[in-house]
Order: C-alpha cells, then structure tokens, then sequence
C-alpha cells in the first residue's frame, strides 16, 4: 500500500480530536492559514502540515505513550530537515482548543521559533 494511500485511510479514520483540529484549521481558518491533513513527508505521514511556514502539527493519544522513543526520533527526523514539530495531546485539543489554537497562531506569526 503506498503512502498516499494510507494517508487517505487515515483520514477516513480520523480520532475525534482529529476531527475538531480539522474544523478549525481547513479552509485557511486559522490565520488564513493553508493546512492539509495526514500529509506524507519523507518515510512518514504527519497529521497536519502547514507548507507555508514548515510547521507540522502532531496530536497524541494514549497509544503514543507506548511510543515515544518512536515519536522523539521522527521529531528528531523531521527538525534536522527544517521542519518545526508542535504535539498535543488529544484531550487537550478536545478540552483546551484555545491554548492549542493559541500556540499554533505563535509559531505561524514567528517563523523563527
């Protein structure tokens, strides 16, 4: 199966906190803004990807716990090639959307960070 396969089963398998984070940053809605979703980069497929500024956004859920030495290596991965990595955990964007938002729209508006 190829990458861009699975990136198309993933989001017709979307969490619920995928879900919401896509509501809010499709259609350029977070500081206009062009997202995609489950996007392929490299040997992975992040959950959001915002081209434009080299900002991946990842959400984790309880399964990434068992994970992070996995997660460490493909931020790890992703930074030497000069991407910027945000992680949220799912109940956070489920419960504190605001914050979230908030330190997305930080990184957009500081490219340097």
């Amino acid at each position: 199966m190829s990458r861009t396969e699975i990136a198309r089963r993933l989001r017709a398998n979307s969490t619920d906190a995928e879900r919401a984070m896509w509501r809010l940053l499709r259609n350029r809605r977070l500081a206009s803004h062009k997202f995609r979703r489950q996007q392929p980069i490299g040997p992975f497929i992040v959950d959001f990807y915002c081209h434009s500024e080299r900002l991946v956004v990842e959400l984790d859920g309880g399964h990434h716990s068992e994970q992070m030495s996995h997660d460490r290596n493909r931020t790890h991965w992703l930074e030497e090639r000069g991407y910027r990595v945000l992680r949220f955990w799912n109940n956070d964007v489920l419960r504190n959307t605001e914050s979230v938002l908030e330190t997305i729209i930080g990184y957009l508006k500081n490219p340097s960070s």
